[in-house]
């Protein structure tokens, strides 16, 4: 964490690809876990103002191993998946995030969207009848929208930054957030 704040955003966002490569070149997931969790929790601190707490990083070990980790309302479920999303997204393999509702698959697609965008990853959103990418510059809303929807993280869904696409287009991003159904 200490190394990666002192790295500019452009920095942070070539570290994506740096990783790719290590990846490509026979290094594991797993070794690449501390690096890409200290990245994105650095990256969600830069875009959110958040900052991933030690037991969403525990959570985030915990779901990238395939197993199931309970967090109560409040604790960071939403923070928490970044992270194994973030790492297991390098594989170009595509991640899937299930949620129970359409408004919180929107509602996660663009407040993690910021995240996800500044590492280059590109992040979607299947709903029941409609799909949509994270695209920051679509319908670019006020300066004021931008600064509410910054304040307000999850708790204002800014249909502006959901672009429409096919169900195709959506499904081929690095994350998409859908539902169980």
């Amino acid at each position: 964490e200490p190394a990666l704040e002192k790295e500019s955003d452009q920095g942070l966002k070539n570290k994506t690809k740096e990783l790719k490569e290590k990846l490509s070149q026979g290094k594991t997931l797993d070794e690449l876990l501390p690096e890409v969790f200290a990245l994105v929790r650095e990256t969600a601190k830069r875009t959110l103002n958040q900052r991933h707490f030690d037991v969403q990083l525990i959570g985030g070990i915990v779901l990238h191993q395939g197993k199931i980790a309970e967090m109560k309302t409040g604790e960071g479920k939403t923070l928490t998946a970044t992270l194994p999303a973030c790492l297991n997204a390098l594989t170009g393999k595509g991640v899937h995030i299930v949620t129970v509702n359409d408004y919180l698959a929107r509602r996660d697609t663009v407040w993690m969207g910021q995240i996800y965008n500044f590492l280059g990853l590109t992040v979607g959103c299947i709903n029941h009848e409609q799909a949509f990418l994270y695209d920051p510059d679509y319908k670019k809303a006020e300066e004021t929208e931008d600064k509410v929807r910054d304040e307000l993280g999850g708790f204002k869904v800014a249909e502006d930054f959901l672009r429409p696409v096919s169900r195709r287009e959506a499904y081929l991003a690095d994350i998409l957030y859908g539902t169980n159904n």
